[in-house]
C-alpha cells in the first residue's frame, strides 16, 4: 500500500480575535519559537504563526466563538524537564507534573487558557501488528 501521509505539518490552537500581542508573548517571548511571516492571504483571518525546531509549525488563529481547549492539546517536546520547569518558575507559569505515560511531562496552558503538554524525549511510538 502506498504511504497517503507523509508526515505532521502543522498544529493550530484557537484563540480570540486581537490574540496576536499575548500569542507573540506567550509563543515567542515564554517558549521561544520564531515568528513566521504568515501567506499575505490569510493575514487578514489574523493569528500568529510560529515555528518549531524540527521544521514543523504551530499556528495560533482566531476562532469567532473562541472556547480554551482543556482536552485535546498539542504536545511539545524539550530535552530537559526539570530546565523547562524552572523556566515556567522563573516566569509565573502554572504547571503540573506527571511520568503517568511513561515520560517526563507537564501539563500548563497557554495564554487563551489552551491545554498544552511539553514532553521530555518523546513519547514512545509502537505499531500495532
Amino acid at each position: 500500500m502506498t504511504t497517503l501521509i507523509t508526515g505532521l505539518d502543522h498544529v493550530q490552537v484557537e484563540a480570540p480575535a486581537g490574540c496576536e500581542a499575548a500569542a507573540r508573548a506567550f509563543y515567542s517571548g515564554f517558549l521561544g519559537l520564531p515568528e513566521l511571516q504568515k501567506p499575505a492571504a490569510l493575514e487578514r483571518n489574523g493569528g500568529v504563526w510560529f515555528a518549531l525546531p524540527d521544521g514543523r509549525q504551530l499556528h495560533v488563529g482566531v476562532a469567532p466563538d473562541f472556547v480554551p481547549r482543556e482536552k485535546g492539546h498539542p504536545a511539545l517536546r524539550c530535552d530537559d524537564i526539570g530546565v523547562f520547569g524552572v523556566h515556567c518558575d522563573s516566569h509565573g507559569v502554572a504547571y503540573v507534573s506527571d511520568a503517568e505515560a511513561g515520560v517526563p511531562r507537564v501539563f500548563l496552558k497557554d495564554a487563551f487558557g489552551n491545554r498544552l503538554e511539553v514532553v521530555e524525549g518523546s513519547h514512545p511510538s509502537v505499531l500495532l501488528e
